[in-house]
């Protein structure tokens, strides 16, 4: 049958797929760009760079520990740039792995929105040619009855029986039969012959209309999926932009954070000369101190023997205080307890070298830092006299306990960074009595406890004398 609301392969709209190829082509030139300006490429080794950067990342945070201990000796801008810093290059890795994923996402969109851009085209023209050939088909169609439409007039017209026995009847001889006969078997013939092609016709043309209508329903799905793939491309495109965007902001504030502490070298110096000038005036004052118990120590020593040979027998005081007893609830081994409000202590930073995170030089870490949060309390990790609890550059609030001689050496412990004071210069202090807060006091980068321990006036790695 014939279908006169088809509409002519030439005249189906075009404009939807034209868009989308603007829009793909758009992509194609934008996608490789982002995928250039992330170093390296991402595409088929998406999953080695995850782990480079999941590699790089742990690097990142490493360095920011490390630098939150180094920082320690800083204040001010300077500490607040190097803490900024250490975030930066931590975020770093992170912004590029996000890059690198949204570039991949992007990518594979594009390449499925081509995919389904090509099968669209595809199921296009093969609906226009089906379109075509079904027009073809309705004009022959026409054609064929219109002849049949003909012959029947023209048999009409001669009002004769074109069956065989009118012919055999008006034959006037058996030549005029014959050819009376060839002609009218030619003429059914004909006739059966297209009648024959207008039932095929007619069966391929219902076959034809039913794969269009098909094709037609093909069509209008991969259109729904291409919008959605294009659409799925083009907010790829767009995080990766984001995330591209992020990448270039953080590596430029990583070059300021640098070029800003590096013209700080002179104020991380000046810092530096004025905890050491504190740490060296510690030191002064406990080697006075020392000194003071020595002299006391030799007078009771001296008083003890006058005493023994004039026969006086007894006595004398204890020197320092403590002897080579331990007090209660320490480790085994250890010759201080706990001094923090974590059990188990929590170590944060060790004792020993590290780099100046700005000058770039080796120095000592004389503490060790424990796990304590801001207004947690401090503890006597040793009975013992206050020598001071005030102040110190550096320090911050620190109280100096004495715990006499121990074992032949003098031994002092201190704890720093301090919030308040529970006790006061000259106080008796036994194991485990509460001598204040901690804080985030003189050059801390965060709050804790940083805790020495002094023999004979010098630091010592405080690890074992607390059973660590």
């Amino acid at each position: 049958m014939r279908r006169a609301d088809r509409t002519p392969p030439t005249a189906a709209p075009r404009r939807p797929l034209q868009a989308l190829v603007a829009v793909l082509s758009a992509i194609c030139v934008a996608v490789p760009a982002l995928l250039a300006a992330s170093t390296p490429a991402v595409a088929d080794d998406l999953s080695n760079r995850r782990a480079a950067t999941e590699q790089r990342a742990a690097a990142a945070d490493q360095r920011a520990a490390d630098l939150a201990e180094a920082i320690e000796e800083l204040s001010g801008e300077l500490a607040a740039a190097l803490t900024r810093l250490a975030e930066v290059e931590a975020q770093l890795p992170v912004a590029q792995a996000r890059l690198d994923a949204a570039v991949a996402a992007a990518q594979a969109a594009q390449r499925e929105a081509e995919i389904l851009a090509a099968r669209l085209q595809a199921a296009r023209d093969e609906e226009a040619a089906i379109t075509e050939q079904i027009v073809v088909d309705d004009e022959r169609e026409k054609e064929i009855r219109s002849a049949i439409g003909q012959m029947a007039r023209e048999a009409y017209k001669g009002g004769r029986d074109v069956s065989g026995m009118s012919v055999i009847l008006d034959a006037e001889s058996s030549q005029d039969f014959v050819e009376k006969y060839g002609l009218v078997s030619t003429a059914l013939r004909t006739q059966t012959q297209v009648l024959d092609e207008l039932t095929a016709l007619a069966a391929k043309n219902k076959n034809a209309q039913a794969r269009q209508a098909a094709v037609r329903a093909k069509v209008d799905e991969l259109k729904l999926a291409a919008d959605q793939k294009l659409e799925e491309a083009r907010q790829a495109q767009a995080e990766a932009e984001t995330a591209k965007a992020e990448v270039e902001r953080l590596v430029v504030e990583q070059e300021q954070r640098k070029a800003d502490i590096e013209s700080r070298k002179s104020e991380a110096q000046a810092q530096v000369a004025a905890n050491d000038a504190e740490r060296a005036q510690v030191g002064r004052e406990l080697a006075a101190i020392i000194e003071a118990q020595r002299v006391q120590r030799e007078k009771e020593e001296e008083a003890r023997r006058a005493a023994a040979n004039a026969g006086g027998g007894g006595g004398g005081g204890g020197g320092g205080g403590g002897g080579s007893a331990q007090p209660g609830g320490v480790r085994p081994g250890a010759l201080f307890a706990n001094p923090t409000a974590h059990n188990p202590m929590v170590v944060t930073s060790e004792y020993g070298n590290r780099l100046h995170p700005v000058l770039g030089y080796w120095r000592l870490h004389a503490g060790i830092d424990l796990r304590d949060r801001c207004g947690e309390p401090v503890y006597a990790g040793r009975e013992g006299t206050v020598q001071w609890a005030r102040h110190r550059s550096g320090y911050g609030g620190q109280v100096m306990v004495d715990h006499g001689w121990v074992n032949g050496s003098s031994l002092m412990s201190s704890y720093n960074h301090m919030s308040s004071f529970a006790v006061g210069s000259g106080a008796r202090v036994r194991a485990g009595q509460l001598l204040g807060y901690a804080g985030n006091t003189g050059t801390s980068a965060a709050c804790h406890l940083h805790f020495e321990v002094y023999v004979n006036g010098g630091t010592v790695n405080p690890r074992s004398y607390l059973g660590l």
